[in-house]
């Protein structure tokens, strides 16, 4: 297994940590681990996955200069892309449940791996001036945000909050994301949120199997439709707008300075 995703054993649940320094950004490498990692636990399986990331991230989302490399090889892009919503799609369509544990901020398409889960626990703000966060960001880095990606969140905090979050590119706290549904529970530090994801896992384990298994297949079917719906050609010509370009080139100019 590769260095950039660590497979944890707890009992029967999994647990697979992104381990891509500093913020797991997701480029090609680590989405290939992710896909390799969700399909062994699948195959093997068990009876559920924990997601989670480091103390201080769960995922930056995209990693934008690695996007941003590849120039006009659309080619590329569509490869990169892909791969992202191959993983997303993998945590969609898992045959057991999978639950995120947001031990940091979830940006962008962190969030999009969060959203694709059956349960998201975050861990609380312990600075109030720098709270953990989570949200689609994506118009304030110059990046329409697909419908498809739009109906994983609609899905879960109803359509007039979403278009609010949507539209503004919000990253809201962890608190408030709690008091909409975006997070389903909080927990007090990164080892708390890890162990509550897999009690509720757990529990979800201890109920029949086939039922159960059926039903989150049939009630999860709007996630598959939603990442299916997705046209990459679509996305990808957005991505060479002059002002997505423009705002792309700034956030990594900002990111670059010390």
């Amino acid at each position: 297994m590769s260095e950039l995703v660590q497979v944890i054993q707890h009992g029967g649940v999994r647990e697979l940590r992104m381990d891509r320094a500093p913020v797991n950004a997701l480029d090609d490498a680590l989405c290939a681990a992710l896909l390799h990692a969700l399909q062994s636990a699948v195959d093997a399986d068990v009876a559920g996955i924990v997601l989670s990331g480091n103390a201080k991230v769960f995922s930056g989302g995209l990693d934008v200069p690695h996007l941003l490399s590849h120039g006009d090889d659309r080619n590329a892009l569509h490869a990169t892309w892909k791969a992202f919503f191959d993983v997303a799609a993998a945590i969609a369509g898992a045959p057991m449940p999978v639950a995120a544990a947001l031990t940091g901020h979830a940006p962008a398409g962190g969030c999009v791996l969060a959203l694709c889960c059956d349960y998201r626990v975050m861990t609380r703000s312990t600075d109030p001036a720098r709270p953990l966060q989570i949200g689609l960001n994506e118009t304030q880095v110059g990046l329409a945000v697909p419908d498809g990606i739009q109906r994983l969140m609609r899905r879960v905090i109803g359509a007039h909050r979403a278009e609010r979050l949507l539209v503004a590119g919000a990253m809201i706290p962890a608190e408030h994301a709690a008091g909409i549904g975006l997070i389903d529970a909080l927990a007090d530090d990164a080892e708390a949120t890890i162990q509550h994801a897999i009690t509720w896992l757990q529990a979800m384990a201890r109920l029949p199997q086939t039922p159960l298994r059926k039903t989150r297949h049939i009630a999860r079917a709007d996630v598959r439709e939603a990442l299916d719906s997705v046209v990459l050609d679509d996305f990808i010509n957005d991505w060479f707008q002059p002002d997505t370009q423009a705002a792309l080139q700034a956030m990594v100019a900002r990111l670059k300075k010390p």
